[in-house]
């Protein structure tokens, strides 16, 4: 029998058409989604990972299969839905940044439910990871996160939960109402700066990390950017310094810090070894040896 993964994740990948040219309709495909990026970035550090998704019966499901299958992402609790499609999102550049469209109704994702949930993987794994996206990609999607937030808690699995607050999939009155009551059952919190100061209405970091650790949360990993990581615990608190690059594209950078995170947090590290960790391991995603000689430098 093939090993449950220690890290599962639940959640939406999409197919991505990126602008190649501004102000022309050229777009390459790519792939994209926030627990997505997340398991492969676990998996690059040598963590065991597994996807709890949906995808269509379709080339662009077939794709992201490929993928995860490439990158050591174990498939088998994803399920094909032959009745929706693969979800597809568009980033269009312009003079005030990146644009995003997403195009998530009715894909088979947002049509996951908790019937679908594989409840003994979940309650053999080590973690647990689901995202704000996880929760606001539809209603039975919803659902099906908190209820295997729910089981894993119950099996003693950590749960660790990352904002990622998208308020073009839903109003900030839902968010606040539904993302402050899975923070409360998790174990470890991973936040943007600018999701969660509209989360608490906060804009001081140990403000912010109080609210955070009286929800529930055993560990805070605020992000900063550049500066680095926030990191609390009931007892300890500090600031873990990001490493110095050049930045090209941010995007999914905060999925790649989780995804190492965690995989080091299953691997034993504590919390502020794990940030160091993870600081380094940001995308393009690079694997456990590059990281490793980063560190020693």
């Amino acid at each position: 029998m093939p090993q449950t993964p220690h890290v599962l994740a639940l959640g939406e990948a999409m197919i991505e058409f990126n602008q190649s040219t501004r102000d022309q309709p050229n777009y390459l495909q790519a792939f994209g989604g926030d627990v997505s990026n997340f398991l492969i970035a676990a998996s690059r550090q040598g963590a065991s990972t597994g996807f709890v998704s949906a995808v269509g019966n379709d080339h662009f499901g077939q794709l992201l299969l490929d993928l995860w299958r490439a990158e050591n992402v174990d498939t088998s609790t994803v399920r094909v839905d032959h009745d929706a499609p693969t979800g597809v999102y568009f980033v269009s550049h312009g003079e005030n940044g990146h644009r995003f469209d997403y195009l998530p109704a009715g894909s088979a994702a947002s049509r996951y439910a908790p019937s679908h949930l594989p409840l003994d993987a979940i309650a053999a794994a080590k973690a647990v990871h689901l995202s704000g996206i996880s929760l606001a990609i539809g209603v039975s999607a919803c659902d099906a996160a908190l209820a295997a937030i729910d089981h894993a808690r119950t099996h003693g699995v950590k749960v660790s939960f990352d904002t990622n607050l998208r308020l073009k999939l839903w109003p900030l009155a839902r968010v606040r109402a539904v993302m402050l009551e899975a923070i409360r059952a998790t174990d470890i919190c991973l936040p943007s700066w600018d999701d969660v100061t509209l989360l608490t209405s906060h804009d001081d970091k140990d403000a912010i990390v109080d609210a955070l650790l009286a929800l529930g949360p055993k560990v805070v990993a605020l992000k900063l950017g550049k500066e680095g990581a926030y990191v609390a615990t009931p007892d300890e608190r500090r600031v873990v310094p990001g490493r110095v690059v050049k930045a090209v594209d941010a995007t999914g950078v905060g999925d790649c810090f989780g995804g190492a995170f965690i995989a080091r947090i299953v691997a034993g590290d504590d919390p502020f070894a794990a940030a160091r960790y993870a600081n380094v391991a940001v995308a393009p995603i690079p694997d456990k040896a590059t990281v490793e000689r980063a560190l020693a430098e």
